[in-house]
């Protein structure tokens, strides 16, 4: 088990190696296939295979074969091992020095000044998919929730078909519009509670530590936004894409988040989108 433990340390240490694994970590409970984890790093595809296969011989991923591709997986197992490790052997089971993070603590508590929880969308333009997630839990848990969203690279203003969309249900439009993620991370921007990705490009990217440790989640949807689409091809795109963003958001809307405790309500939110309704 130590020679275990140095080899994990040893195959972590690497600023690359370490690169695909934190990218597993944020797209959890994904499976990523080897072309996108070399497409979203940048790797040469030779590289990223040797990177990928010295995660796996010592257990911090999982590998599983479909006909010919690969597809990887965090370990969470394993990474919870490096961490109890560490505070077994390193820290002697010390709390006041190295406590435990794994542990399932206490429900969440709203960070907003006036009692709600922060939530912020993000995706790559902040145009379509987290707008739309935007105004929906505005609209369906406004008095529990304030919802925000943001983009890493913004388009500037939100896409016409996701407000028509929105504005043909009967959502208030009018304060929606296209943001940087940099908004929500200086001194004066409010605490977060959750954040949530809903684009591959934007949970492939990597964000800087979010003040709090807000819980966070990614719910990729496919971008509805296709200038090579017909018209009658976009409003379909658009009108599934907010179906599955208000089907995730009224099941997370739904969760009893005062009552379960920090690993709980992460297991519950990683779940909801394989809900039936989304299938």
């Amino acid at each position: 088990m130590e020679s275990l433990f140095t080899d994990r340390l040893t195959t972590l240490s690497h600023p690359q190696r370490l690169a695909v694994f934190r990218l597993l970590m944020r797209r959890y409970p994904d499976e990523l296939s080897a072309g996108e984890i070399h497409l979203a790093l940048e790797l040469k595809p030779s590289t990223a295979s040797v990177y990928l296969g010295a995660l796996h011989r010592v257990g911090l991923i999982r590998q599983t074969r479909r006909r010919t591709s690969l597809y990887y997986q965090v370990n969470l197992d394993a990474a919870r091992e490096i961490v109890s490790d560490l505070f077994t052997d390193c820290c002697r089971g010390r709390a006041d020095l190295c406590p435990p993070v794994l542990a399932d603590g206490a429900g969440a508590s709203p960070s907003g000044a006036d009692g709600r929880f922060n939530v912020l969308f993000i995706c790559t333009a902040n145009s379509a998919r987290s707008i739309m997630a935007e105004a929906i839990l505005r609209h369906i848990a406004g008095d529990r929730f304030a919802a925000f969203s943001a983009g890493t690279r913004p388009a500037g203003a939100p896409n016409p078909q996701a407000l028509e969309t929105l504005r043909a249900k009967g959502y208030d439009i009018a304060d929606l519009h296209s943001k940087t993620l940099s908004v929500f991370q200086g001194p004066d921007a409010p605490e977060m509670d959750f954040v949530f990705t809903v684009c591959d490009k934007a949970a492939n990217e990597e964000c800087p530590t979010w003040p709090g440790h807000p819980i966070s989640a990614h719910w990729g949807l496919a971008d509805p936004v296709n200038p090579a689409a017909s018209d009658a091809e976009r409003m379909i795109a658009f009108q599934a894409t907010y179906g599955a963003l208000r089907n995730r958001i009224s099941a997370f809307a739904a969760l009893p988040i005062d009552s379960l405790g920090r690993a709980s309500l992460q297991r519950r939110i990683d779940a909801i989108p394989t809900h039936k309704e989304d299938a």
